[in-house]
């Protein structure tokens, strides 16, 4: 019996033994991507501005937002956005781990390559310098920047050029300042509290919409590769991961979408017909800005206004050629099936045009979400819904989606054309023409989001 008790004791301890050398032996060390997994959070570094990360009524939104949801839901994870205003912040975040990529619509650097991992670019913009239109004579290369001072955000890459031209150009006034972000420094351009700054063009076409004074004296910069940075290390396995992930939302042509969805209509810049706008917001606008709201029921107040000022320009008694009138130019047919007396009323054109949207909306399949639900709705109370129904048909003939916005939008001028009408149900129309209407409506709708935001209206 003690024999036993011997023998099982000393096998306890050799397992004892085994044990302890395998607590010693080194584990494996989790990759990058095994922690995010693991967490369940992926962290994203991103500026607070208008192209990249903002709320509207407390909801998270923004270009770059939607591009990091949909990385973090293909890996299975929540996203945690972590917003800063200062470029230097976010990659002082991501040097010491606290955040796993920065995706703010930042360019490609030699400095930055040197300092972190970048990963496959997704877009292409480029510098302009900027001044308020009228205010001075425009400098059409750096020579003749002489008569005033160039205020830039420092740590940005504009800071970066700058301090390269020094040597070519070393009367060249310039600062860098943490106190303001790229938006404030182009707002303080249009205020004339500033002379110039250097902006990035992607977020100038954002800003005209509201400032249409601001002025490019001439591209800085060409084609800078924008791209999501990493932190450098051996580990492949996020930066895989991100690889990966950008080839196919570019091949399945997600990546054009989203990009549409919220750069699509700011690419065509007017200053007359923007500044008309803003002068008629200020001017016209609250005689009606009451019967907007009164009458809008389940839409947006401001995209109502935003289509009745598309139409009429506010004008309440405006006639067209072709018979349509008032505020909403309304067709007769349209309006005695909305219930509307008289179209040069302004109420009554209004609540009409307003329902008559709904219609389309409601017409509208209910496969399709927003925002291009209301792009469709739009251009078929433009053309007519009928041919929109021609146009997604000849979408989905010529390959692309029937039901996005970005796809059809390509089509609906092919409708000017007898090769491509002749195949359809309703014919001939102007095509083009919905396209540019859907355009500035969305433009103007910003511009009234953006102005009610300041307490503007």
């Amino acid at each position: 019996m003690k024999s036993v008790v011997v023998k099982w004791c000393g096998a306890a301890l050799l397992v004892t033994f085994l044990l302890g050398l395998q607590g010693c032996t080194p584990q494996p060390t989790p990759n990058q991507l095994q922690i995010v997994k693991e967490r369940q959070v992926l962290r994203v570094g991103t500026l607070m501005n208008p192209t990249s990360f903002y709320y509207d009524h407390e909801v998270e939104q923004g270009f770059e937002y939607e591009l990091a949801q949909r990385f973090a839901r293909r890996m299975g994870v929540e996203v945690r956005m972590v917003p800063r205003f200062d470029v230097a912040d976010l990659f002082a975040l991501l040097q010491r781990g606290e955040v796993d990529i920065v995706a703010a619509g930042l360019d490609e650097t030699a400095n930055r390559r040197e300092l972190f991992r970048f990963g496959p670019p997704y877009d292409e913009i480029s510098h302009k310098l900027i001044f308020k239109q009228g205010s001075r004579q425009r400098p059409r290369d750096w020579a003749q920047v002489d008569d005033g001072e160039i205020v830039v955000v420092q740590g940005s890459s504009h800071e970066e050029f700058l301090r390269a031209l020094e040597d070519e150009f070393p009367d060249l006034k310039w600062r860098s300042t943490s106190d303001h972000d790229a938006v404030e420094l182009m707002r303080m351009v249009d205020r004339e509290e500033i002379d110039y700054t250097i902006a990035d063009s992607n977020q100038l076409e954002v800003q005209r919409r509201a400032h249409p004074g601001l002025s490019v004296a001439f591209t800085t910069q060409r084609e800078l590769q924008v791209a999501w940075a990493l932190k450098s290390t051996s580990d492949d396995s996020l930066y895989a991961a991100v690889i990966e992930y950008f080839g196919e939302v570019r091949d399945s042509g997600r990546l054009a979408y989203l990009k549409e969805k919220h750069f699509g209509h700011v690419k065509q810049f007017n200053y007359v017909t923007t500044s008309l706008f803003i002068d008629a917001v200020e001017q016209q606008l609250p005689k009606y800005i009451d019967l907007f709201k009164q009458h809008s029921g389940e839409l947006d107040w401001r995209l109502l206004a935003a289509i009745s000022y598309q139409e009429s320009l506010w004008n309440p008694r405006a006639v067209s050629p072709t018979g349509v009138r008032g505020m909403m130019m309304l067709t007769l047919p349209t309006a005695k099936a909305m219930g509307v007396k008289s179209r040069l009323n302004a109420e009554q054109s209004i609540r009409g045009g307003a329902r008559y949207f709904e219609r389309m909306l409601q017409r509208i399949p209910a496969r399709i979400p927003e925002p291009d639900r209301t792009w469709f709705a739009l251009a078929a109370y433009n053309i007519g819904f009928g041919h929109l129904e021609d146009a997604r048909v000849l979408t989905e003939r010529q390959g692309g989606n029937p039901d996005r916005w970005l796809d059809v939008k390509q089509r609906l001028p092919l409708l000017r054309q007898k090769q491509f009408y002749r195949q359809t149900k309703f014919g001939f129309a102007r095509g083009d023409e919905p396209v540019t209407y859907v355009g500035n409506i969305r433009r103007f709708y910003d511009t009234l989001k953006w102005l009610d935001e300041q307490g503007r209206l």
